[in-house]
């Protein structure tokens, strides 16, 4: 199990790092990152060196390639047993070799093993992915750099052991043996207001007047000692946005990477008006799986609270902080269901207390795990009116029938919205993300006691307030050119949820050099329209 990154020895010994220089290019919403890490055999004999890097969860690496002295070479990707087979072959010959993989246990670690290190020998990596940014609460987009391209530097002989994070901030100028180079260009279709980070950056400089492109440093002298983030802020920020990039020259028309790609970015803007209506209206059922797995404990490990018992805390708080004037009924199901009221009733005191008392008694003893009969007698159900119906679902998500529950809710997904809760460690992520996809609701996954009432408070939340939703989108391009989706379409967006949208471009058009997108969505029923123009055919390899 390798649990340091960066270039490792095959006994997990850290190869010596001799600088980092990292160039981030930012086109709106998405960063392309690109990386060089230069490594240094100090010792008598070869190394046999393994490069692990373990990537953010919404990146992908596009492009690895090492040089070992005059020798450079390119990784491709190949199915992982030839690639193995390919790698062993070439190293019993004597030859370098090279292997990158995603881990088995988790998706989001990369190994390449790069063969054979002659002693004195230096070694240089180079590494580019692509990651969508995270939108933050105050509209700034969020990068943050890896541990493999930012390692913390532990002074020899400070206490590692206890909180050495602490010591690490006090490492003189210069005695760091790595250093590391960070320069950004950021491009948006809106001016950039600014750049921000919790490292010292050399001031922002923009390539035109209209301040829509720019670039950024670090400043020399990085210590180690933190996250390197940065935070770049754009006017008009709620607007929406279209970019199109370039294809490959070297990649054949036709495929994903031979035609050029348009992003489109939502990102919509909640007036404050809206947002302070929220609703105080609704049905809300509670689905509480009590099959006879979810008496297993959350995680391995001693301790830990069975999942019924944290099914049981979320729906306690959930059930405590409903608003008046609303409905509510709870459904407990395992290879039966029964419902705490024949039908949902009113929210008042009575109510809640009766409610309260039988949810502390609920318990695992219910057998399997039969979804959808609960389901159809909720959908049988007619909708109250002026009383929104949501559905909060609470699973382990042990179910052999996910496509057909998935369908079920989706034909139905117009009359009511889904909050689904994953409960413990190892909860289907096809079903409680496919629930909530299908209806326009917002999956979580409690995996300890720690995180459960900021998640469970979150889903609330949106169900209570106004979202944007009828969201349509349609493409005006010229007759020659066709455009093809590369995303789901997107049903509703609650504030501070920013959705990214990806169509491929077909075709080439003599005359036109542009092509639009309306888009159209309503909001506390008020419709919104928006018309973005995009050119076809950017001039340059875009990245």
């Amino acid at each position: 199990m390798v649990n340091c990154c960066g270039l490792v020895t095959v006994k997990n010994e850290q190869v010596p790092l001799k600088s980092i220089a990292v160039e981030v290019s930012v086109q709106g919403h998405v960063a392309t990152v690109s990386s060089t890490l230069q490594y240094e055999n100090q010792e008598q004999s070869p190394l046999e060196a393994i490069f692990v890097f373990p990537l953010p969860g919404e990146a992908a690496v596009c492009r690895f390639s090492a040089k070992i002295g005059q020798t450079e070479v390119v990784a491709e990707v190949q199915e992982k047993q030839k690639a193995q087979e390919q790698y062993d072959d070439a190293l019993s010959s004597g030859q370098q070799a090279f292997l990158l993989e995603e881990s088995d246990e988790s998706p989001d670690v990369f190994k390449l093993s790069v063969g054979s290190l002659p002693p004195g020998e230096k070694a240089s990596v180079s590494l580019d992915y692509v990651t969508e940014l995270a939108v933050q609460a105050d509209d700034g987009l969020r990068l943050c750099l890896p541990a493999v391209l930012n390692p913390r530097y532990q002074p020899q002989g400070s206490d590692s052991g206890s909180g050495g994070s602490a010591q690490v901030s006090s490492v003189p100028a210069g005695s760091v043996p790595y250093s590391l180079s960070l320069s950004a260009h950021v491009s948006s279709p809106h001016p950039i207001s600014r750049v921000e980070s919790n490292c010292p950056l050399d001031p922002l400089n923009y390539l035109n007047t209209e301040k829509t492109q720019a670039t950024v440093s670090l400043a020399a002298g990085h210590q180690f000692d933190r996250d390197v983030e940065l935070l770049l802020y754009y006017q008009d920020t709620h607007q929406p946005t279209a970019i199109v990039e370039a294809a490959q020259a070297s990649a054949k028309p036709g495929s994903l990477m031979g035609d050029p790609v348009v992003m489109l970015s939502l990102y919509p803007e909640f007036p404050k008006d809206v947002m302070s209506s929220m609703t105080s209206h609704g049905e809300f059922l509670f689905v509480v799986d009590r099959s006879g797995s979810m008496e297993c404990p959350m995680h391995l490990g001693s301790g830990s609270q069975d999942r019924i018992g944290s099914a049981r805390d979320t729906l306690l708080l959930l059930l405590k902080s409903l608003p008046m004037g609303c409905y509510f009924n709870i459904i407990g199901f395992g290879s039966s269901y029964e419902s705490f009221f024949s039908k949902s009733v009113e929210y008042s005191q009575k109510t809640l207390d009766e409610a309260l008392q039988k949810v502390k008694e609920m318990r695992a003893d219910m057998g399997g795990t039969e979804i959808l009969q609960p389901l159809k007698h909720i959908y049988s159900q007619p909708c109250l009116p002026d009383q929104p119906r949501q559905l909060f679902l609470f699973t382990d998500g042990e179910v052999g029938n996910t496509k057909e529950v998935l369908d079920l809710v989706k034909t139905n997904a117009g009359s009511h919205r889904c909050f689904s809760f994953g409960i413990g460690e190892g909860a289907s992520t096809a079903l409680i993300s496919g629930v909530a996809q299908q209806a326009t609701g917002h999956a979580q996954f409690i995996t300890g006691q720690d995180r459960m009432q900021p998640k469970a408070m979150q889903s609330l939340r949106f169900a209570l307030q106004p979202a944007v939703v009828d969201i349509s989108v349609k493409w005006n391009v010229p007759k020659e050119v066709s455009v093809t989706p590369l995303s789901p379409p997107i049903r509703v967006l609650f504030q501070g949820q920013r959705a990214l949208l990806y169509a491929q471009l077909t075709g080439e058009s003599s005359g036109d050099t542009e092509g639009s997108v309306t888009v159209k969505y309503s909001l506390a029923k008020q419709p919104v329209e928006n018309q973005l123009s995009f050119i076809l055919k950017p001039a340059e390899d875009t990245g």
